[in-house]
């Protein structure tokens, strides 16, 4: 396959023009070699690598970790534990992330309960627990 130009490896990946720079700048790109003319000069692997980039991008991965990976699989003598490590620590990450946002759900959840919507606004528990105010009855550390 003959090399690509900018717009036409953008459209293969599915990405725009500005990201296709961005990750030259980031590091995670090579700059292509250009034309007499000017033109970047893509050799047709470049459209892979950005999707490989793109999919890394779904599941969590900084660009930083990306570029980690994509050093790996050019790396002759690399193995596969240093990704599962990787992926593994992704992983824990998301599973932090996940808890966090349980949490989370929970107490909006219980504040939702604790609000009819027919109180004053000054009365709403919703308010006060966001303004740090405790609710009567209810010391500074939330205990009655």
């Amino acid at each position: 396959m003959p090399s690509l130009r900018t717009a036409q490896v953008a459209r293969l990946a599915g990405v725009n023009v500005e990201t296709l720079r961005f990750y030259e700048r980031e590091g995670i790109l090579p700059e292509p070699p250009r034309r007499a003319s000017g033109y970047r000069d893509y050799p047709p692997e470049t459209v892979s690598r950005i999707r490989f980039i793109k999919r890394a991008q779904e599941l969590g991965f900084s660009l930083k970790e990306i570029k980690e990976l994509l050093d790996l699989t050019t790396a002759p003598r690399a193995k596969s534990g240093r990704v599962r490590q990787m992926a593994e620590a992704k992983l824990a990450e998301i599973e932090h992330k996940i808890h966090d946002l349980e949490a989370m759900k929970q107490t909006l959840m219980d504040l939702v309960c604790g609000c009819d919507g027919r109180r004053p606004l000054a009365a709403c528990p919703i308010i006060e627990s966001l303004s740090g105010c405790p609710r009567s009855g209810e010391t500074q550390t939330g205990t009655s």
